[in-house]
């Protein structure tokens, strides 16, 4: 009998084994850069150490098991850290991707919880800043405009046709209270888009509604090309925000309306800049109407371990005219603001996985919005070491 229980266990093993293969593959980037900012603090200028220049630093887990039929199982946790440190990026946000799906080679692929949103996927696939990094962790403007760039409690769709590929959002709003009841946390959108290896085109709306029941709507289309060497492209994308009044005067929201105007001024502040670090410029950047953003640039791959890359961020942004002087909130009515962003990198691979890049920007606002110091102008070089494993 008890023969016969074994076989029958070693059988039932290895007929499991053979119908789902499972697999966990660690990944990871590492990446550290030094950091020149100029009139950051009164005219002058800082040095720092940054824990991710080009990329923000990370360690992810990912499972896939292949369950028959077409049919796969998939997982993704993955948590970002402070290189410099090696503290958590944030106490409140230790993982930034968590999420379960299935996946059939008919039918496309369903994922459930925390994830990048659509705004953020078409940026980075179909016309990302630099072919070799879709963005520049410590300058992203184009980031800023994705609306945090994931959200929690999403259900995403994603399907592909041949080149034609297709992703549906849905967040659910799960009731936050007090200060956090201005966080963007109830989504709905789609996106679309082409890339046959050189060309690729695309566009998305994202509409994500905030526990007051403010809207912040937000389209983005673009395009790129590539040939050889050569990598070129351009965007143009646009928030509208209903206004945020009602979080300064809303008992609803906060008994306090200056916690309620910070939270505002940290969500919708974030979409300003994309800036790395936090409070980078005055409260009239979260006084928002309508941002729009023009994007594009190039990269051109010198030699197969040397390229350099160029890519500018035109911003211009409509107020609503809030005057609240004791928080700082000044913008007068029908007052527009302009950011213009450049940047310029160089990345010199050591190997597939190790490289090293130098980067400049430069900054430059006009109209209500200035930065803390009241600068307008802001340049900054940065030099990193970066290893993905």
């Amino acid at each position: 009998m008890k023969k016969a229980t074994f076989a029958l266990a070693v059988l039932a093993a290895s007929t499991t084994a053979a119908w789902a293969q499972s697999s966990v593959t660690l990944y990871g980037i590492v990446d550290v850069g030094v950091r020149y900012t100029s009139n950051a603090n009164a005219g002058t200028g800082t040095k720092t150490v940054v824990p991710g220049g080009m990329s923000q630093s990370r360690l992810g887990v990912n499972v896939t098991e292949d369950m028959g039929g077409g049919l796969k199982a998939l997982a993704n946790l993955e948590h970002r850290l402070q290189s410099d440190t090696g503290a958590a990026s944030s106490a409140t946000d230790f993982w930034r991707q968590a999420w379960v799906g299935l996946q059939s080679s008919e039918f496309g692929q369903i994922r459930l919880g925390r994830q990048y949103n659509i705004l953020f996927d078409l940026y980075t696939s179909t016309f990302a800043s630099f072919r070799y990094s879709p963005y520049i962790e410590a300058y992203k403007p184009e980031i800023g405009m994705s609306m945090t760039a994931r959200q929690d409690n999403m259900v995403k769709y994603l399907v592909q046709l041949g080149n034609v590929y297709g992703e549906v959002q849905v967040s659910a709003g799960e009731g936050q209270s007090g200060a956090a009841a201005a966080l963007p946390n109830k989504t709905i959108g789609g996106l679309i888009r082409y890339n046959d290896g050189k060309w690729g085109a695309g566009g998305a709306y994202l509409q994500a509604t905030e526990q007051t029941g403010k809207k912040i709507k937000a389209t983005v289309l673009g395009a790129s090309y590539t040939d050889g060497p050569l990598y070129v492209h351009a965007s143009w994308g646009e928030n509208k925000f209903e206004s945020i009044s009602n979080l300064l005067t809303s008992p609803a929201v906060v008994a306090d309306a200056t916690s309620a105007f910070r939270v505002a001024v940290t969500t919708r502040g974030a979409y300003t800049s994309g800036l790395l670090g936090a409070s980078i410029f005055n409260n009239n950047s979260a006084d928002i109407k309508t941002r729009t953003m023009y994007m594009l640039g190039a990269t051109y791959q010198l030699t197969p371990q040397l390229n350099v890359g160029a890519n500018a961020w035109l911003t211009k942004q409509t107020h609503y005219g809030l005057a609240i002087a004791p928080l700082g909130l000044n913008a007068s009515a029908s007052t527009t603001s302009k950011a213009d962003f450049f940047a310029v990198v160089l990345d010199y691979a050591f190997s597939k996985r190790t490289d090293a890049y130098l980067e400049f920007d430069y900054t430059k606002t006009d109209g209500a919005v200035t930065f803390l110091n009241s600068a307008t102008k802001r340049g900054g070089a940065m030099l990193g070491l970066r290893h993905r494993f």
